[in-house]
């Protein structure tokens, strides 16, 4: 069997303990009181071999239910697509999956070019002129792009849609706590943002306007509406989180003025893996593009000519000015970042297109299907790839019995919003065939009396 961790022999723990001067490793540990060291035997189980350990842990996974082994039809920010096969054979290269940060650029100049791709693909997507080298996830991007709006403009009020992911909501308040910002939040309406609200609660104090496209529901916000409301106010911005496959088809928010444009990259070559990892986008203007958080890849030429890449910017202050910054993140998601140029650049500008138009007509398939089986749908506006689906009874209680069919159901929600209990958001994207959408709507209404 292959080893991949060789651990250490006796006689290389004392050949280490000789050369630093100690006669145990209990001696590394004198400067913790021994009242509160711990003496005991630690409560785990004896150890094993790689083969039984291996086997023990595959054993413990196998009973997980997943998307390999269930039918899903859950999204709400984090969806199952198609992954090129090449995906995983670029990221598994020992020079990416080991980097940390490329502060070197004479040695990591094909991380700093994968990167570089990434940032061009994002602008290309989204519209934008500039975007950073990713960031943690797209909740924390759409926080981050509040805090720089309201440092930018020396506002304090931001307007943010009940529409767009509750979770990005609760990291917005999260973040603007600290610099106390006023969260104002808008309701929807037919599953769209109150446009008529909005005009009231836009002002002169109103650092920017929040929005999602597609929203949570999966409906198609009127960004050209919202834009020239918010142009009423010249130095509110508009902030843009959106789905960046979506994108492959419809306008991307640039053509519609938005001021910064961010998301999660994890439709592209990233799994959905429990949630995470993910990898957040963050995309803006010129004039914004030194008040990006974290870092930017740039492209140059040696002494000799020849093209090379380095970081060109960041935030200086999040390291040396602290009492400054409007930024923590130093740091981004450059293997998750890889994954999702690789699976870009293998789709290419046409197969994203086509990958995009897939989940919008298998999105309307089932939900035409949920339509014909007597089912009550919300909304009557145009959508991506998700919709809602009214129930008769509680969804968590209709998810457990789907799983014991097969099926990952929809999301539950009601888990955000009482109004909205017994109904399921569901998400149909490419990889779902007609076969699975039919067993999947035949199923539900087969449980759900």
């Amino acid at each position: 069997m292959q080893h991949r961790y060789i651990p250490m022999t006796d006689e290389d723990r004392q050949a280490m303990l000789d050369t630093i001067g100690v006669s145990s490793s209990n001696d590394l540990f004198e400067d913790i009181p021994e009242a509160v060291r711990f003496t005991g035997e630690l409560n785990v189980k004896p150890a094993k071999s790689e083969y039984d350990l291996m086997k023990e842990m595959t054993g413990l996974a196998e009973q997980n239910s997943h998307s390999q082994s269930h039918t899903s039809f859950l999204g709400a920010g984090v969806y199952q697509h198609y992954i090129p096969s090449i995906v995983d054979h670029v990221i598994s290269r020992s020079e990416f999956y080991t980097a940390y940060t490329p502060y070197q650029p004479e040695i990591s100049q094909g991380e700093l070019q994968a990167i570089f791709e990434f940032q061009t693909m994002i602008c290309e997507m989204t519209g934008m002129e500039v975007a950073n080298s990713s960031m943690y996830d797209g909740g924390t991007a759409l926080a981050e792009a509040v805090n720089l709006s309201a440092g930018q403009t020396k506002k304090k009020k931001v307007i943010v849609s009940k529409a767009i992911h509750p979770e990005s909501l609760d990291v917005i308040y999260t973040y603007a706590k600290g610099f106390n910002l006023d969260i104002v939040e808008i309701d929807h309406h037919n599953g769209l943002t109150d446009l008529d609200q909005l005009k009231s609660e836009l002002d002169d104090e109103t650092a920017s306007v929040v929005m999602q496209y597609p929203n949570f529901f999966g409906q198609i916000e009127p960004l050209a509406d919202i834009q020239e409301i918010v142009n009423d106010q010249p130095k509110t911005m508009m902030i843009v989180s959106s789905n960046p496959l979506a994108l492959g088809y419809l306008t991307p928010p640039g053509e519609f003025g938005a001021d910064i444009v961010v998301g999660d990259a994890q439709v592209f070559g990233i799994p959905t893996q429990f949630g995470g990892p993910h990898c957040g986008y963050f995309a803006t203007t010129k004039k914004l593009m030194r008040k990006v958080p974290g870092r930017l890849v740039g492209q140059t030429t040696d002494e000799e000519g020849r093209r090379g890449f380095v970081l060109t910017l960041q935030a200086r202050e999040q390291h040396i000015r602290r009492d400054k910054a409007t930024s923590n993140i130093c740091s981004n998601q450059a293997l998750n970042a890889l994954a999702s140029s690789v699976a870009m650049t293998a789709l290419g500008k046409q197969g994203v297109r086509e990958m995009a138009e897939l989940n919008m007509k298998k999105a309307r398939y089932a939900k035409k299907a949920f339509e014909k089986a007597g089912f009550e749908t919300l909304y009557d506006g145009s959508f991506f790839n998700e919709f809602i689906v009214k129930l008769d009874r509680p969804v968590h209680e209709l998810n457990e019995a789907l799983l014991d069919e097969g099926f990952i159901g929809g999301y539950d929600l009601g888990r955000d919003n009482d109004q909205l209990a017994n109904h399921m958001l569901v998400a149909v994207t490419e990889v779902r065939s007609k076969e699975e959408i039919d067993q999947f709507v035949a199923k539900v209404g087969e449980l759900n009396g």
